[in-house]
């Protein structure tokens, strides 16, 4: 049942959707306590948007491009961006239209995941948005988070039940990995049944034109649907870990004014990228194995690595050290499928549209085989770390 995203809900309505999610949860909590087995949170759904406005790496051959102190930089834009590419992989990335917010992306997204799911979108028990910089406006550009951009989603998706709790999450680039984590727990408790997580940004719109790093950042959503599976044999989420290092390195992402001589007060995002490169590249090997030694499994029996893409040279490094640090020599061909060559660093949306891309068949040579482990691993602003093991059903 869908009502138009203009229209209030009657009370009587909300009550009826009241009723019939605690009938709903009691009923299942019921089976749970007659039946001993166990509970898995299973993906059954997946969506993604991704912006039809391209900007490739010749768009900014008319930049103006600064350092930190403020001066001109004296490499040639040619230069700058042909050092970027070769680093970061990126050769175009994608945009929202002007009259689309990071909410606006997220509904697409969400309507995606519950056409390829099947599921009544009134059964949702939860709602969970991860972004880090609410609506920012094309002609108005300030964080807007009042209503939350997951109550924004909820009433544009029609959705009545007043069970089916909407709540943002702030977690940096790990947030979508970390809002699916929460989830698991959710439906593990038993007390819930399904759940849709959201990752959505428009980091174009907090990209400062006169840093180079401008050229990283794109925008995008995407939504997974998870549900509360009774198994026996371990499907679906096995084991994630998690770890936060915000004594020395909480700092390396702020915001400050535009590296340009006439920027105003607007604040941007900005990045210490090598100092973030060296972090990672030291810590998120040690997070994917300690979230493969929770799941029982061997790095050598992982058929895929999803990682959070924003510098591929980067990612490659994590993955060989991962793998050097489980006593083996390389990691296999093709395990790490990349995007960021043409949708650049969509910060939560990056792993949510990458998992749906390859669960739909849209991503050449990167198929998800029934009974597969993979592994997800995402880095960013805190400085947070996060993995999941997952074995599909």
């Amino acid at each position: 049942m869908r009502l138009p995203a203009t229209r209030r809900t009657e009370p009587s309505r909300a009550l009826f959707w009241e009723g019939k999610s605690v009938m709903i949860i009691v009923e299942f909590q019921k089976r749970l306590n007659a039946l001993s087995v166990k509970l898995r949170s299973v993906i059954i759904g997946s969506g993604s948007y991704i912006p039809e406005r391209r900007a490739s790496n010749a768009s900014f051959l008319q930049a103006e491009f600064y350092d930190g102190s403020g001066t001109r930089l004296a490499k040639s834009n040619q230069e700058t961006i042909r050092k970027l590419e070769e680093i970061t992989g990126i050769a175009e990335r994608r945009y929202a239209a002007d009259g689309q917010n990071a909410s606006d992306l997220a509904a697409l997204a969400a309507e995606d995941a519950l056409a390829s799911s099947g599921v009544d979108r009134e059964s949702l028990d939860y709602l969970i948005v991860a972004h880090d910089f609410g609506d920012v406006r094309a002609d108005n550009p300030r964080s807007d988070f009042v209503p939350s951009l997951a109550a924004r989603i909820k009433h544009r998706l029609g959705i009545v039940n007043p069970r089916t709790v909407a709540y943002d999450l702030a977690f940096g680039c790990p947030g979508w990995l970390q809002g699916i984590i929460q989830a698991d727990y959710y439906l593990k408790s038993g007390n819930i049944r399904r759940a849709m997580v959201i990752g959505t940004e428009t980091l174009s719109r907090v990209s400062d034109p006169h840093d180079r790093d401008s050229m990283i950042y794109a925008d995008g959503a995407g939504a997974t649907i998870l549900e509360a599976v009774e198994s026996e044999p371990p499907i679906g989420i096995l084991a994630h870990a998690v770890r936060s290092d915000t004594i020395d390195h909480a700092y390396m992402l702020w915001m400050q004014k535009s590296y340009g001589p006439s920027g105003g007060d607007r604040l941007y995002l900005k990045m210490d990228g090598h100092k973030l490169y060296e972090y990672a590249l030291k810590t998120v090997p040690l997070v994917l194995l300690e979230c493969l030694e929770k799941a029982g499994l061997a790095l050598r029996d992982i058929r895929k690595v999803l990682i959070h893409q924003a510098n591929e040279k980067m990612d490659e490094a994590i993955l060989k050290r991962a793998f050097k640090l489980a006593g083996i020599a390389e990691p296999p061909a093709g395990i790490m499928p990349m995007t960021i060559g043409w949708l650049g660093n969509s910060s939560v949306a990056t792993l949510p549209t990458l998992y749906d891309l390859m669960a739909k068949g849209k991503l050449d040579g990167h198929p998800l085989p029934h009974g597969a482990d993979i592994l997800f691993a995402s880095v960013g602003a805190g400085m947070n770390i996060n993995a999941m093991a997952y074995r599909l059903p």
